[in-house]
């Protein structure tokens, strides 16, 4: 088992955000996350990365058992050099390059010298088709290209895990198929990926499994087909049926 997460809980104040996640990511799955808005998606990803602390839970990664609660921040550092986090904002710096944006992660963070870093950054635009852009700034790019650095800048590290927050929810609908064409790729080259989505053709047709979530809980969770298929709980029919039914 690549990553294990057990019994995950957040709390904002008065409200219980997640209330005791578990799962389990095999080496190669891409495992979308569903649910309606305010089900604790996001958090439970964040949560994962560190970029919100968990109240409660623990995680093991590659064989390495990290309290999401107290982990220390060299178990962190550590971490995050094996992980990359996509946003759906892209997060790029507006004042800089589109090589600069993906290189300096890798300087700055890594401590990599700049040709090497050069290098992996290259490679890792011209996977997402976007290494005809190199002295772009994100201002002169769609959202879509944006998106697609942002995806080059997190596998210009090399990493073992992808987690995806909404990765097409910022863009207009005709910038979302290219986007969501890179993820294909990359699952059809055996990335690991984590996709918090709202795309259902995406979680249908590239995911393994699926995780289903409401109000903090995992509703149900399984495989692709069968939960698309055959779903066994009442409120993930109706959720399939509402947004099946909306598309």
């Amino acid at each position: 088992m690549m990553l294990q997460v057990r019994n995950v809980h957040k709390r904002f104040e008065d409200r219980e955000v997640l209330r005791g996640i578990d799962l389990s990511v095999e080496k190669g799955d891409v495992v979308a996350i569903l649910g309606p808005s305010g089900s604790g998606k996001t958090t439970f990803l964040r949560c994962l990365n560190f970029l919100e602390r968990a109240d409660a839970g623990e995680m093991t990664f590659d064989g390495k058992t990290l309290d999401l609660h107290a982990a220390g921040k060299r178990d962190i550092a550590d971490l995050r050099k094996k992980t990359a986090f996509v946003f759906q904002n892209y997060n790029l710096f507006l004042n800089k390059t589109v090589l600069q944006n993906v290189t300096l992660g890798l300087t700055c963070a890594r401590h990599i010298p700049q040709d090497k870093a050069r290098e992996a950054a290259v490679r890792a635009l011209e996977r997402v088709g976007m290494a005809d852009r190199l002295n772009s700034y994100p201002g002169q790019l769609s959202g879509g290209q944006q998106q697609r650095v942002a995806i080059a800048r997190g596998l210009a590290s090399d990493p073992e895990i992808i987690f995806f927050d909404e990765p097409t929810s910022a863009l207009d609908p005709e910038l979302i198929g290219e986007v969501l064409a890179v993820m294909r790729q990359l699952a059809q080259e055996g990335m690991t990926m984590l996709v918090v989505t709202h795309e259902m053709e995406f979680a249908r047709n590239v995911s393994h499994r699926v995780m289903f979530m409401e109000g903090g809980n995992v509703i149900e969770a399984g495989e692709t087909k069968a939960f698309f298929d055959n779903p066994k709980e009442e409120r993930t029919r109706a959720f399939l049926k509402t947004i099946l039914e909306n598309r």
